[in-house]
């Protein structure tokens, strides 16, 4: 079942309430609700987004594992703003919050969240690191999406998904750009919805009044992040 959605009054937007309500309906689904715990170690996957190494940095002073990757190299969408990679960046970031060096590892090659997993697993196990169960840091609205890769291929790891804990108003402001929040929602939906038929990810039921508003906000133009697009 999707979360109820309510939509503030009095706030100006580039987008209707009605498109407003349909992303949020987008963006309750794409997190998994579950609860950070310890775990054997975290991957912190690499994006645009620097809020993900913020996170990764609270959960380990939370005392949640006690070894971290960051996952990622560079794309076309991350280049300028992360100019030597994302896990360097992220590194950096979480350095200056005060997770010491020695409870980071970089993988600083991945180009794709399959990448993330698998070469994170590979130095994870170079590092002598006994993997049970997974703490899996990402963007708020690819939590559903990571999980399904990372139980695709690693599947007798116990995954838990983590993020910033914002609410949709909350990122659209850090991010500075409803337009393109929205058009990620619905780009990271549809990899949802495709990847497992390429084996890429497993497959996830999406609710019908998930899927309704992700064709909405499709018709109204907000496929900027499709596949292919």
């Amino acid at each position: 079942m999707s979360q109820g959605v309510s939509v503030p009054k009095h706030q100006q937007r580039q987008i209707t309430d009605k498109q407003f309500h349909d992303a949020a309906l987008i963006w309750n689904y794409h997190q998994m609700g579950h609860r950070p715990r310890p775990c054997s170690a975290a991957i912190g996957l690499g994006s645009h987004d620097l809020g993900v190494a913020t996170a990764a940095a609270d959960f380990y002073r939370a005392g949640l594992f006690p070894i971290l990757v960051f996952s990622g190299g560079n794309s076309p969408t991350t280049r300028a703003r992360f100019p030597r990679g994302e896990a360097v960046h992220y590194r950096e970031h979480a350095l200056s919050l005060g997770v010491p060096g020695e409870a980071i590892l970089v993988e600083p090659n991945a180009a794709n969240t399959g990448q993330n997993i698998t070469f994170s697993r590979e130095l994870l196990a170079e590092a002598g690191v006994r993997v049970e169960s997974l703490l899996l840091i990402s963007k708020p609205y690819m939590e559903r999406r990571s999980y399904a890769t990372c139980r695709k291929l690693w599947p007798e790891v116990h995954v838990v998904c983590a993020s910033e804990p914002l609410e949709l108003d909350d990122y659209i402001k850090s991010i500075g750009d409803e337009k393109l929040v929205v058009d990620m929602l619905v780009g990271d939906l549809q990899r949802v919805i495709e990847y497992p038929k390429l084996g890429f990810a497993l497959e996830q039921e999406v609710p019908k009044d998930v899927h309704d508003a992700y064709e909405r906000l499709l018709r109204a133009g907000f496929d900027s992040r499709l596949i292919n697009s």
